[in-house]
């Protein structure tokens, strides 16, 4: 039998984290979980703030259970996480304050701060990001505008992976596509914007170096061996860092007419380009250039994704009950359609005390009967989600310019069957899902690639379409969805008046 080269995933999500060991025989890549736990926001004094302290601990022992379960070395590992958060340190490299979770409060206002001092036309025609509160930026300039002092001590701003891969080496970088996450990206010159940072005050010299993803980090210290039982040094590799990144370099067969749809809390829909499209009509759609991998552009948007049923999971919880995910489905399934939409991306919805009441208000509001019931609630959700993806994949060809005939759905998000009917049925197209472990999988596959292995991505995304089975999912009754997408744009429209 030959001889397997393993590599460890850290792979933290908003909602949990988990250490993965990809295996390589030379032919494929098996996946293994070795360590879960839970993530999400420590509320403290009203402001909510990741726990980077506990996370790192979980990546400690997701190492030792690797030393103590396995006697073949460990050749790599690579950390992705969610975007636009980030940690900063003093003059000797120890944490300033906890980092701040991008749901708190503290960015309101903060874009239409930044736009008094730079049109939004501007920051735009540099970073090529989509505009949303949370952004690096804003948060940046909440800090400012407050006056908080960890500004004036911080001498290195590190993203979430790159916060990691310091600890595992000792060496202070940002990998690319999470820098491009930041709205302080110039992604065309390959740069940080200071020019922006400067217009707004922003101190830029606590950015580090940005490097490619697949860069060789360094090696694991003496010290972090005899905490987790590591036999020997381990290489660290900034993989496609962001997690979204991540997941786009494991999708077999990706091509110019096909859309991608990432998908979990978030849905992250879009197009992989050669180059950045900045212009007016991506702005105007407000769409995001992000840094992928193999020198190609992720031209995406930031949808809401499952957060919508995550979040009425949670409040049915607190209410005494607890449906499984597969009890919400068949409830789904089985309520009569259509009969509420809503707007997922509506800011009713970004972080809501109650998502029932949220949904609720939103249908009366929009002169909706509210859902009546559980099983109504879960179809209201995935059905909008579903015509929400058909307008971004619409408004995404008539951009590139390319006929879009291939939805191809990657994450967990891709194990709702439910969600990927109906978005084969409202988008009119065929949708192909899988692999679920996606950001792992890319993950693993960059490490792979960077410790000489295999030779570039597309050789990868073959081994991956070979070794996995994907789903289809053919499109269905399209005259009832044409007469809900047609209602679900004119709820649209009332949103931007």
């Amino acid at each position: 039998m030959k001889a397997t080269t393993n590599f460890l995933a850290v792979d933290l999500g908003a909602a949990s984290g988990r250490i993965l060991l990809g295996r390589w025989d030379g032919k494929k890549v098996r996946l293994d979980e070795l360590h879960r736990f839970p993530n999400g926001p420590i509320l403290i004094r009203g402001h909510q703030f990741w726990d980077v302290l506990r996370l790192w601990s979980e990546i400690k022992t997701g190492l030792t259970i690797f030393s103590r379960q396995n006697s073949s070395p460990l050749e790599g590992i690579g950390v992705d996480t969610w975007g636009v958060d980030y940690a900063l340190l003093d003059r000797c490299g120890n944490l300033i304050g906890n980092s701040y979770h991008y749901r708190d409060k503290r960015t309101d206002g903060m874009m239409e701060h930044a736009f008094q001092k730079m049109p939004r036309e501007e920051i735009f025609g540099l970073t090529g990001n989509q505009f949303m509160p949370f952004n690096t930026l804003f948060q940046l300039l909440s800090m400012v505008a407050n006056e908080d002092p960890q500004l004036e001590i911080a001498e290195t701003l590190l993203m979430m992976p790159d916060l990691f891969h310091y600890w595992l080496t000792g060496h202070k970088t940002t990998e690319f596509t999470i820098a491009t996450t930041t709205q302080m990206y110039d992604i065309r010159q390959h740069r940080w914007a200071t020019e922006i940072l400067t217009t707004l005050q922003i101190p830029s010299r606590f950015l580090p170096a940005v490097v490619a993803p697949g860069t060789i980090l360094g090696e694991s210290p003496k010290a972090l061996m005899r905490e987790t039982d590591l036999r020997q040094p381990v290489k660290t590799i900034a993989t496609a860092s962001h997690d979204t990144s991540s997941a786009i370099a494991a999708i077999p067969d990706l091509d110019d007419q096909s859309v991608f749809i990432s998908s979990g809390t978030w849905s992250l829909v879009g197009v992989e380009i050669s180059a950045p499209i900045i212009n007016s009509q991506a702005s105007a759609l407000n769409l995001t250039n992000e840094g992928g991998v193999d020198n190609k552009t992720n031209l995406q948007k930031i949808l809401t994704g499952l957060w919508l049923l995550q979040e009425s999971q949670r409040q049915w919880r607190l209410q005494g009950s607890n449906y499984s995910w597969e009890t919400l489905m068949g409830f789904g399934e089985q309520a009569k359609p259509f009969q509420s939409l809503i707007d997922p991306d509506a800011s009713d919805f970004l972080n809501p005390t109650d998502m029932l009441k949220a949904i609720e208000n939103f249908c009366h509001k929009t002169g909706q009967p509210p859902p009546a019931s559980v099983g109504a609630v879960v179809r209201c959700c995935l059905e909008s989600l579903a015509l929400n993806y058909r307008k971004m994949i619409e408004d995404l060809e008539n951009l590139t310019g390319h006929s879009l005939n291939t939805i191809r759905i990657v994450g967990g998000g891709s194990q709702n069957h439910l969600l990927s009917q109906f978005t084969a049925d409202a988008c009119q197209r065929l949708v192909v899902t899988g692999p679920v472990e996606a950001t792992a999988l890319g993950n693993v596959l960059l490490q792979i690639i960077a410790t000489g292995h295999l030779p570039d991505i597309a050789t990868s995304r073959k081994i991956v379409a070979a070794s996995l089975t994907q789903r289809e999912f053919e499109p269905g009754s399209p005259d009832a969805w044409e007469t809900a997408y047609n209602r679900f744009i004119k709820l649209k429209n009332f949103q931007s008046v």
